[in-house]
């Protein structure tokens, strides 16, 4: 199962602009809604990546990493 989020978008003139209504910070501005949703897809992975890097750098002794689906 994987998790789902919910991207707002809207026009604004010539250019399509988003964010990921969960995420903070995952945001885009491109001129089609197809390029869009494409940014949102990569800013959103790229915001849960750095979140894993530094939860795992915060982590120390005994720990594990335990999936959880949502």
């Amino acid at each position: 199962m994987q998790a789902q989020v919910t991207a707002i978008v809207q026009r604004d003139g010539d250019w399509w602009i988003g964010w990921i209504e969960e995420i903070p910070g995952a945001n885009a501005q491109e001129r089609t809604r197809e390029e869009l949703l494409a940014s949102l897809r990569e800013a959103t992975n790229d915001i849960l990546a750095l979140h894993r890097e530094s939860a795992l750098r915060e982590a120390t002794g005994d720990y594990e990493e335990v999936p959880l689906a949502l």
